[in-house]
């Protein structure tokens, strides 16, 4: 059995196409958790963080909905080679429910491939005049 890519990624990160809106990676299954799930970015202990860490893993593992979420992705019957999560901005929600995904696939005895697309970028801040990245900090030094 080959093993399952499992991607995490930033839509605000992300290339647009022709009609403006952003272009995922290519993946038989992508989950958008921008309206989905809440940010978990909102908890101050965890901004500088990312998916990448157990403590974010945690508060995103107790966002309503992410559990039911992980649930219908490990028990996907066609078992896709590739499944992609975005959020905003790739730090928290994606890459937290990726690495937490992959885990229930190792559980089972799958082997499993993760990239994370955006995990390492800045915070991404949207103004009323277009994207910026920078952290709050990083604004308010300017």
């Amino acid at each position: 059995m080959r093993p399952i890519r499992l991607s995490s990624f930033g839509y605000l990160h992300l290339p647009t196409g022709p009609d403006g809106s952003p272009v995922p990676p290519a993946a038989d299954r992508v989950e958008d958790v921008r309206d989905r799930l809440r940010d978990p970015a909102a908890a101050r202990d965890i901004l500088d963080l990312d998916g990448l860490n157990p403590r974010v893993q945690d508060v995103v593992l107790n966002t309503p909905g992410a559990r039911e979420l992980l649930a219908n992705l490990a028990d996907l019957p066609a078992g896709p080679s590739h499944i992609a999560i975005g959020c905003a901005g790739g730090r928290h929600r994606a890459s937290g429910l990726i690495e937490l995904l992959a885990r229930a696939f190792r559980g089972r005895g799958r082997e499993v491939v993760v990239e994370h697309l955006h995990v390492h970028l800045p915070r991404v801040l949207k103004t009323p005049t277009g994207r910026r990245t920078a952290t709050p900090e990083q604004e308010t030094a300017r």
